[in-house]
């Protein structure tokens, strides 16, 4: 344990991804394969789930620091962190511990769920009388399921290979999809031939990046494929074996909430996989992405639904075909063939992704402005010549996406935000006017410098008129511009409509809280006027 929160401290203390990549290959080539297996779960993003409630953990750190419950709540209100505020308060250890990694989680932390809350107490209070700061924060950021640390599985994977000798591409495939941390599988991850036979793995995603420089500047129009961004679930449809597997870029098997996916993949051929979009889609249409938000997170799905919102994939590319990897094949054959796949396979659920033709930047440029009246992001702008690579990787694939909604909205809520912004009001909720009122239509918490954020929690400290738990309602003075994705209708929002992914783009000093936009003029932004 001590191992891998050092570890912890090593990443968290630099920004240098060459620093982090460092400390991992010297923890990878000490530790046990048992602890290692751990630490690339942890490492990549997997987490068990919260093992005690927070509240437990609070009241049993203040016990035994032996100072009041309030005191504790003023403490954290100030760092910011539970995790960091118990390990702060705790007492220096009674004892030393080197116990591994793997019996912690293993023999503690999996178990802690299950227990009623006196042997709770006892595991808890027992590991933190064996911990010092370092590894008492990062075990309580264990079991609270808030485990996070600044480096991308990317750099876990060079790190791997580096260790390994194995390339770091393979050790990206092996990680991908459903693997138990055990020693068995960490040998097989780093192994220099692991049979890679599970039929149901996918592949690293390919992932662009947004485009940061004028198109012009990509040389050629000719050398780049255009096709419409989509706004959906980015999926790998995969058909092995007389099975089919849907996956998610979030590494989670999909297969049974999609079965007009399952039955599409029962027409496809054995050894092929196909990178693409879920889509909501009815009768030649895409519907809102709110619509696929009914179908999300469920396991089993109703009739109703499936009439209501039926899904297809947008196939985007096609990475195995015939039993083998063509990643390494140019983009243009694999689009070949992709679309020989779909004329033979005849289904209406397998639509591909339209190219969009133009002869200039300009003219490309021009079908663009269009994209909101399909209900697409923009485009993605795709070298022809490349190849299905791992990541997100620069210069080959860019997301060109239109510019954001926006909207003039109030203040109206703050609340303290954590970690960096620990002691800062940053998180808040704007409101637009509805019958001479302030209606909630908006959270966001990203878009301004440091130097603005101080001077709103300033105001905010300033000007609070109640108070609700950590939630201040204050006075409706301060104006944002607001851009956001998307808008839909919505029941659960007393304003009746829902935004996606709002952000502050810039604070309006111009304008004052009576000049902010009214939810009529919000609702005008609907598609096809609808709300």
């Amino acid at each position: 344990m001590k191992a891998f929160a050092d570890l912890y401290a090593a990443i968290d203390a630099t920004t240098k991804t060459t620093a982090k990549v460092e400390a991992m290959v010297h923890y990878f080539e000490t530790a046990s394969a048992a602890d290692a297996a751990w630490a690339v779960y942890f490492l990549s993003g997997r987490k068990p789930r919260q093992a005690v409630p927070t509240r437990k953990l609070q009241e049993w750190a203040a016990e035994i620091a032996g100072i009041p419950n309030w005191l504790f709540e003023e403490s954290r209100s100030v760092v910011g962190d539970l995790a960091e505020s118990i390990a702060l308060v705790l007492p220096a250890p009674k004892y030393q511990g080197d116990r591994p990694l793997a019996e912690w989680v293993g023999e503690v932390l999996l178990t802690l769920r299950e227990a009623d809350e006196q042997p709770q107490k006892a595991e808890v209070l027992a590991a933190w009388a064996s911990m010092d700061y370092q590894q008492a924060f990062v075990w309580n950021k264990l079991i609270t399921g808030a485990f996070r640390v600044g480096v991308s599985q990317l750099l876990v994977t060079r790190a791997l290979s580096r260790v390994s000798g194995v390339p770091a591409e393979v050790i990206a495939h092996r990680l991908m999809g459903e693997w138990q941390p055990t020693p068995a599988f960490f040998a097989a991850l780093i192994a220099r031939d692991a049979g890679d036979a599970d039929i149901s793995k996918p592949y690293p995603f390919c992932l662009a990046h947004a485009l940061d420089c004028s198109p012009a500047d990509l040389g050629d129009i000719g050398e780049w494929q255009a096709e419409w961004k989509w706004d959906g679930i980015r999926s790998q449809l995969i058909r092995r074996a007389g099975q089919t597997f849907v996956w998610s870029r979030g590494e989670e098997l999909v297969t049974e909430r999609y079965p007009e996916l399952k039955a599409l993949g029962e027409l496809l051929p054995d050894g092929t996989v196909i990178d693409g979009e879920i889509l909501p889609w009815k009768a030649g249409r895409v519907l809102p992405f709110g619509e696929l938000q009914r179908r999300i997170g469920r396991k089993t799905i109703g009739k109703k639904l499936l009439e209501e919102v039926p899904v297809a994939l947008m196939g985007y590319d096609l990475i195995e075909w015939q039993g083998r990897d063509v990643r390494q094949e140019p983009m243009t054959w694999r689009r070949e063939q992709l679309e020989q796949l779909a004329s033979v396979t005849h289904s209406p659920t397998l639509i591909l992704s339209a190219l969009v033709v133009a002869s200039s930047w300009n003219e490309l440029a021009a079908h663009r402005e269009g994209s909101r009246d399909r209900n697409v992001e923009g485009l993605m702008l795709k070298r022809k010549a490349s190849h299905y690579r791992v990541g997100r990787v620069t210069g080959d694939w860019w997301k060109w996406k239109i510019g954001p909604l926006t909207i003039d909205a109030v203040l109206i809520y703050a609340q303290g935000g954590s970690g960096k912004r620990a002691g800062l009001f940053t998180d808040y909720t704007f409101g637009v006017w509805d019958a001479g009122k302030l209606v909630p239509v908006a959270k966001a918490y990203s878009g301004l410098t440091d130097a603005e954020i101080k001077l709103v929690d300033t105001f905010v400290r300033k000007n609070t008129l109640e108070t609700f738990g950590p939630v201040r309602t204050v006075k409706p003075e301060l104006v944002f511009e607001l851009g956001f994705e998307g808008i839909q209708p919505s029941t659960r929002h007393k304003s009746g409509i829902a935004v996606r992914f709002p952000r502050m783009l810039r604070w309006r000093t111009d304008k004052k809280a009576e000049e902010a936009d009214s939810l009529a003029a919000v609702k005008k932004l609907l598609p096809e006027g609808g709300g």
